[in-house]
């Protein structure tokens, strides 16, 4: 029986005793396809298709094209480190009363913490910690991350000190800050002349690009560490406003609110949280998001943010394929519009898709929040809206977004807030970020301080799985909507199903 059924195989089989140099010619040399292939290869032409080439090869081969030469290749980084070290700075911040502090789990997800939390020591006051900062301009404006001056609690510390890289300090105020961005801005009365840091594009950073971070990590002052960008737009679950800077220059606990820096020395980003699972994974404020603010926060020491009054979701969810009519799955689902907002009386529905804001398209949910809340107060804007296939331009005055006012709103409509609770879909991305083997469930992304949430031992990163009212079988809850419609049937309390960790957990939940 023959085994080989090539014929060239057989011929070189049949040849290989006499003639063994002879087999291996005919074993290697090329067909006249591959020969042609070869010769355009070595003119310089272009790579041939798959469909050209025979004998069962299905790819394309490369051009032979000389490889990308990196640009802009630093041979050091000593001269940029030498010339921004002087508008770094190191915070250190006390607190003399007694106060509680929370776990850190609390405050980020799981694999996403604050670095700069770790120095909250526990045990008796005062307690002392470190941070951050950089210089913004020659009077004495200094930009640090909100945790950075405040305590777990959102409480301003009591002392906060500026330390310079010549190792001159002042006592510094909170001049303004903002939560939601993790952005404080705090002022000094120099002494003399201090050197501010440029701040650059940070919508002009790319991933590749190379970074610098400058720091006080672990109390270490002036630290350098360099790495490249490894990506933008990163939602890491802390707030509605996630949009950091992903990048793997060894950022630790202490460089929170220091620099971020591209080659030209202009801060990019201001480094903010860190991954508990990796040295090599931190995430960077843009810093034209704290450009956006500064301003505001200067003048009035908060932020106000448009308000639309609408709770959404992601268009491009594969559970509602076919369900919902979004040619390209675009787009921000409208799953609840809020009694007396301003989606209401612009005729906003539920099951609309936002797909364009104030001539902003909408890609990804998470877009619009961040489009909202940077339009001014009382701006009519037009919004465009697929409502049964078909698109609808509706004119918004925006509101102002008042903490206070959202939180009335939601306890009306008897959704999770009316808990002290704010939730979000568990994505593909989030999963692998908590390490989580599903997308069962909903994600924990705030607990309210004092709310039923937070007595009930619910914790930021927490995926709720099911939820048992009194006498009644338990609910599998897949997305924020259904865990919505469950919690407005609760009268008093029920039994949640809560995956942390590794481990699964019921927790009882009481209203308000």
């Amino acid at each position: 029986m023959d085994l080989c059924p090539n014929p060239r195989r057989r011929l070189a089989r049949a040849l290989s005793s006499a003639a063994p140099a002879l087999a291996a010619a005919l074993l290697l040399a090329p067909g006249p396809d591959a020969a042609r292939a070869a010769e355009a290869q070595t003119e310089g032409g272009p790579a041939r298709k798959a469909d050209d080439y025979r004998g069962g090869v299905f790819w394309s081969e490369g051009s032979g094209q000389k490889p990308v030469v990196l640009q802009g290749m630093p041979k050091g980084f000593a001269d940029l480190a030498e010339a921004a070290s002087a508008g770094v700075v190191s915070i250190k911040t006390e607190r003399a009363r007694s106060a509680q502090v929370q776990d850190l789990e609390e405050l980020f997800p799981p694999q996403f913490r604050s670095p700069f939390h770790d120095f909250f020591p526990r045990g008796p006051q005062p307690v002392a910690s470190l941070g951050s900062g950089f210089v913004l301009s020659p009077d004495g404006f200094i930009v640090t991350n909100n945790h950075v001056i405040s305590d777990a609690g959102n409480s301003v510390v009591d002392k906060i000190e500026v330390v310079f890289h010549d190792g001159t300090s002042a006592e510094a105020v909170v001049v303004g800050r903002d939560p939601k961005t993790d952005i404080a801005l705090i002022k000094i009365e120099p002494k003399k002349r201090i050197q501010a840091l440029p701040l650059g594009n940070s919508d002009a950073v790319r991933p590749g690009d190379w970074v610098v971070a400058i720091g006080n990590p672990y109390g270490l002052e002036h630290t350098v560490t360099a790495g490249i960008v490894s990506a933008q737009h990163r939602n890491i679950g802390m707030t509605t406003y996630d949009d950091f800077i992903q990048t793997d220059a060894a950022i630790n606990p202490g460089n929170s609110g220091g620099p971020l820096l591209n080659l030209a020395g202009e801060v990019v980003g201001i480094n903010t949280a860190v991954n508990q699972g990796a040295n090599t994974i931190g995430f960077a404020v843009p810093v034209n998001m704290a450009k956006a603010i500064l301003p505001q926060l200067r003048m009035a020491g908060r932020v106000t943010r448009g308000w639309l009054g609408v709770v959404i979701q992601r268009a491009d969810d594969p559970q509602l394929e076919g369900l919902i009519e979004t040619p390209d799955g675009k787009g921000a689902l409208v799953a609840e519009v809020l009694p007396r907002s301003p989606a209401a009386a612009a005729g906003i529905e539920r099951y609309d898709v936002i797909v364009e804001f104030d001539g902003k398209p909408i890609g990804e949910m998470n877009e619009l929040p961040r489009a909202v809340a940077g339009t001014p107060i009382g701006r009519k804007a037009e919004v465009v809206v697929l409502r049964n296939g078909k698109r609808k331009t509706v004119s918004v005055e925006i509101g102002e977004l008042q903490d206070e006012e959202a939180a009335v709103a939601a306890r009306e409509t008897g959704g999770p807030d009316a808990f002290g609770l704010r939730v979000q879909k568990v994505t593909p991305e989030i999963a692998d970020q908590l390490g989580l083997e599903s997308t069962d469930g909903v994600v924990v992304t705030s607990v309210e301080p004092g709310s039923p949430a937070a007595d009930s031992g619910l914790q930021r990163g927490d995926v709720i799985l099911e939820v048992k009212p009194p006498g009644e079988k338990p609910v599998t809850i897949e997305d924020p909507v259904q865990l919505e419609r469950v919690l407005e049937g609760v009268s008093a309390k029920a039994l949640l199903l809560v995956r942390r960790g590794g481990n699964t957990q019921f927790l009882p939940l009481k209203r308000r």
